[in-house]
């Protein structure tokens, strides 16, 4: 009787497509990684973060490497040795969760920052991602006593334990980011455009990662006996490196495309002091208003030597004009928060003006 024909599509197949697009991610990383380290100044924690990532990227990418090396080329046409696991293919959950762990806490940074240093909100980003991690420290520690695939269905429960949690951090820190960038808005064409950019960054931060831990779920759910989530989970290191590393590049991006909005301000008083007491403060205002923009000058005594009875309120009125020119070379917005390297405050400063501002009310 001939024997069956060894079908591998599903299993070595998978790992192998799923080991070239991380190497192909990985470059794209290692690009980005040298723009930043050449072109952005940081602080020396946000370039600590960045080269943590990096090395804990290339290091999940050797380990995935050396396990289909392992597979493919030292034990080729050696069928039995494919039921049994390798170090490497256990150690590399470990790696991929350290990158997981640490551009979602630079993103729970930015929550707790844009949140006015909510504690709840936070808390609750923090709960998920740590939950994520201590599932894949203990997936880790449990698999390195098993030899076989067989025995690894066993901490099934913990690979769906991370993969959801994974997808429910990013979700849910993309949601957040995005509401509180929204609330920020001014009305100002400079500020809402950097905001709609760091929008977009937060949105396809989340998606890309939450859509790819949602497939690796899916995989390992409809078809466990395969390879096919395998191939999902070594990507999605790659994802959340690339993701950080392309929110901090685009700084300058996201400032230049506000660059050509400039602002000017004037500042108008006026006293009613000398308006007369009768009729409301209301008309009063009015009056000045109309009178002001018929003549384009400020009311005077000179102006307007008819109203001249003393009442105890004075308003000063901040008006604003924003208008579009030319790009100016070398126009940088500074981050509204020091030691905020991703920018993604400084849409909703302080700094933005607004339309009008009415004060400085005198009581008797």
């Amino acid at each position: 009787m001939a024997a069956l024909p060894l079908v591998l599509d599903p299993t070595l197949g998978a790992a192998y497509v799923g080991v070239v697009v991380a190497a192909a991610l990985h470059g794209v990383s290692c690009v980005q990684a040298w723009y930043y380290f050449t072109h952005q100044k940081d602080t020396w924690p946000t370039k600590t973060l960045v080269a943590a990532v990096m090395v804990f990227d290339t290091i999940h990418q050797i380990l995935i490497s050396h396990t289909i090396y392992i597979y493919v080329i030292k034990n080729y046409n050696n069928p039995p040795f494919l039921a049994n696991l390798v170090w490497s293919m256990i150690v590399e959950v470990l790696f991929n969760g350290l990158t997981a762990l640490l551009v979602q806490s630079f993103l729970t940074l930015r929550v707790w920052r844009l949140s006015n240093r909510n504690i709840w909100l936070t808390s609750i980003v923090i709960l998920l991602v740590a939950a994520e991690f201590g599932c894949v420290v203990a997936f880790g520690t449990l698999s390195l006593q098993f030899k076989t695939f067989a025995q690894l269905q066993q901490l099934k429960y913990l690979s769906i334990s991370v993969n959801a949690l994974a997808a429910a951090g990013d979700v849910l820190i993309a949601f957040v980011l995005c509401t509180l960038l929204h609330r920020s808005r001014t009305g100002f064409h400079r500020s809402d455009t950097m905001i709609n950019k760091l929008i977009l960054f937060a949105v396809n931060t989340g998606f890309l990662t939450s859509l790819c831990a949602v497939a690796s779920l899916i995989s390992i759910v409809v078809a466990g006996g395969t390879f096919l989530y395998i191939a999902f989970y070594f990507c999605i290191g790659r994802l959340y490196s690339n993701s950080l590393l392309a929110t901090l590049n685009a700084r300058k991006m996201i400032r230049g495309s506000a660059d050509g909005i400039h602002s000017t301000s004037e500042n108008l008083s006026l006293s009613l002091r000398e308006l007369p007491k009768s009729g409301t403060v209301f008309s009063r205002v009015k009056i000045f208003l109309l009178f002001w923009r018929g003549r384009g000058k400020p009311l005077t005594t000179s102006h307007a030597p008819s109203l001249q009875r003393p009442t105890n309120i004075s308003i000063k009125i901040n008006t604003t004009k924003e208008f579009a020119t030319d790009s100016d070379q070398g126009h940088e917005l500074h981050d509204a928060e020091k030691g905020d390297p991703s920018g993604m405050s400084a849409a909703g400063s302080s700094r933005c003006p607004s339309v009008a501002n009415v004060n400085g009310v005198e009581l008797p």
